[in-house]
């Protein structure tokens, strides 16, 4: 299984490039994030017509996730458990070829300290509590998309510039600790460690051409998964096409036939 996450910065923006790349690279599932549309807004006939499926949580302007599988999914859970009053459309999971598939689009928190930055914190306090209850479960499971977290000074160009954001603050990586401290397997360093990886280049200052970018979309394997996990990269070749997402697509490969 070639199983892909995929933050696209608006659904019917990078519309064209996402068809693209599922006619080249031929994924399994694709976990899409920031699809900036409302609900009826998207894509789902262009979707269906290059043989895919999709489930999706939209939102007007902002946020929204999406699973696109190559045969249909069974909706798991829509929306991040632990706070009935959050309106945002961050998370979704699916069931898919006996897996469990969490797409999620964690908070940015700019500027921190401040409310938004709370929020984020909460977020991913809920999400250690969701990762707990998945793995209680015990079933094969994978959270993927775009984190929003830093978790080392290898994951980002000149570590010093962003010690005061929130993508990199003390308490963010922190909460990202204690989520792995689970543990949940972060795919790419499993079988990269040393490498130079990033998944994010801002549009600004010619940051992907002098390849200053960030490591924050992941993909982290439960326990029951991690025997499956045959590789994993990032085609940053996307980020170098005509209109791209300031992202690029993650990516690992699983032999579901190691699983017990």
């Amino acid at each position: 299984m070639l199983l892909a996450t995929y933050n696209v910065n608006s659904i019917n923006s990078r519309l064209d490039a996402l068809l693209h790349y599922l006619e080249e690279r031929q994924p399994d599932v694709v976990c899409l994030q920031e699809l900036k549309a409302p609900q009826e807004k998207f894509p789902i006939a262009a979707i269906e017509a290059a043989g895919y499926h999709a489930l999706w949580q939209g939102q007007k302007s902002w946020n929204g996730v999406a699973i696109v599988t190559r045969e249909p999914a069974q909706e798991v859970q829509r929306g991040l458990p632990g706070d009935d009053a959050d309106e945002q459309s961050r998370y979704l999971e699916v069931a898919y070829q006996g897996i469990l598939i969490a797409c999620l689009y964690l908070p940015n928190g700019n500027p921190a300290p401040g409310p938004k930055y709370d929020y984020k914190l909460a977020w991913m306090e809920r999400l250690r509590l969701r990762g707990l209850e998945l793995l209680a479960a015990g079933v094969p499971a994978v959270l993927a998309g775009d984190f929003n977290v830093i978790p080392t000074e290898r994951d980002v160009y000149k570590p010093e510039r962003w010690v005061d954001d929130a993508l990199f603050r003390d308490e963010t990586r922190a909460a990202f600790g204690r989520l792995m401290e689970q543990g949940w397997l972060d795919s790419l360093r499993a079988l990269h460690p040393d490498e130079t990886i990033y998944t994010f280049w801002d549009y600004f200052r010619n940051a992907f051409g002098r390849d200053a970018g960030l490591r924050i979309d992941h993909l982290l394997l439960s326990p029951a998964l991690a025997p499956a996990l045959k590789a994993a990269g990032v085609d940053k070749f996307m980020r170098g096409r005509e209109k791209p997402s300031d992202h690029t697509p993650t990516w690992v490969e699983l032999d579901l036939s190691k699983l017990s």
